[in-house]
């Protein structure tokens, strides 16, 4: 009977025990079904977002240019790996005058920019080349002289080509658009708030016209000087001008103004505003940048961060040749070392012998030393 007894008063602990493991059981089921709708959740806002991106991405309008990096002008030294330069990830950013939403190569790059982006730091540099800058190229398998806009006469291609054999870089990528697009990039983003000056108002109602006719659309005219809100076509009219103090080395950098005021609201803009920004902005722009290259670009441009703009030639002057303009650096061979010293970071760099010789072919030319 005792023993009855005592197995009777052992029984409940061993319920209790098996209870517990029912319990533990349970609460390890119900958790593993949480994880599993979360799983789930992030697979499909994963699927929805992938998605959603290629929706965006297969608006771009992607061309593909050689991979030949000899026919795109980059040297032996820039193609290597393990070079200084190798770090640096630089894209050209090209502005057409185009006035028709074509990017034949008739027109050309009213404005050339270069992003070079530090691989390494996440650091930004923007430097825009002038337009007018004096360098050799090759157009219809000729070499020659001229205005490094002129290059795209040969295509995008050409255009990488001569800025890499003048400047001594290694770019690959380009991201291309006309003007009629960037008025519609800020009128995307609401407008963007610029300082208008005495000078500039004498000639940004001209423009204001121009583009209007060209674009289809109206805008109002500049009565005042200061702090306005332009439109696109206010914001576009505002880059055109070139005859103010310092002319076209001011108007690169109004471009510049522009598209840093433009980045700037999109930093702060609702999703809304950046869905609408990109239905509108991606068919307007052409790229060689694979859409599996821009998912990957995604996660870094979040900590990008722009350091330094500014114009290049450092140094230049203008002189009158064969009925034209012309901005010559002084001398290209001191502008190329400078560049290479303050954005790359190459303090012992040596400019090759044959941007030496370009450069003191341009200074027997143009005879600007």
């Amino acid at each position: 009977m005792k023993e009855d007894l005592n197995e009777t008063k052992k029984e409940p602990k061993r319920l209790n025990k098996e209870n517990n493991k029912i319990k533990k059981h349970k609460v390890l089921k119900i958790i593993g079904i949480i994880v599993s709708v979360i799983l789930v959740i992030l697979m499909i806002l994963g699927i929805t977002i992938y998605c959603y991106m290629n929706s965006k991405l297969n608006k771009l309008n992607i061309e593909h240019i050689t991979n030949d990096l000899n026919e795109l002008g980059i040297s032996e030294t820039n193609a290597n790996q393990d070079s200084q330069m190798s770090k640096f990830r630089n894209i050209a950013i090209l502005g057409l005058d185009s006035r028709y939403d074509t990017y034949d190569p008739d027109y050309r790059t009213d404005c050339i920019m270069v992003a070079s982006i530090n691989k390494e730091t996440s650091e930004v540099k923007l430097f825009s080349i002038y337009r007018d800058t004096y360098v050799q190229m090759q157009l219809d398998g000729e070499t020659i002289f001229d205005k490094i806009n002129h290059a795209y006469y040969n295509g995008v291609e050409n255009t990488l080509k001569t800025i890499n054999e003048n400047l001594d870089l290694n770019i690959t990528e380009y991201v291309m658009a006309d003007f009629t697009a960037i008025a519609d990039l800020v009128d995307s983003v609401g407008g963007i708030d610029i300082d208008i000056d005495s000078e500039e108002i004498q000639y940004i109602n001209d423009y204001i016209k121009d583009v209007s006719n060209v674009i289809g659309r109206t805008s109002t005219n500049i009565t005042k000087t200061g702090l306005q809100h332009l439109d696109g076509i206010q914001a576009v009219s505002y880059c055109r001008i070139r005859y103010t103090s310092g002319l076209d080395y001011k108007r690169t950098e109004r471009m510049r103004e522009v598209l840093g005021k433009v980045v700037d609201k999109i930093k702060v803009s609702d999703l809304g505003t950046i869905n609408n920004l990109l239905d509108t902005m991606l068919p307007k722009i052409r790229t060689n940048i694979t859409q599996g290259e821009i998912k990957k670009l995604i996660p870094m441009a979040l900590s990008l961060k722009l350091t330094d703009s500014f114009g290049w030639p450092y140094t230049t002057t203008g002189v009158w040749m064969r009925g034209d303009f012309y901005g010559p650096a002084t001398t290209l061979e001191s502008n190329v070392k400078k560049l290479h010293e303050e954005v790359y970071g190459q303090t012992d760099y040596v400019v090759p012998e044959n941007i030496v010789e370009i450069s003191n072919k341009i200074v027997e030319e143009t005879g600007v030393k």
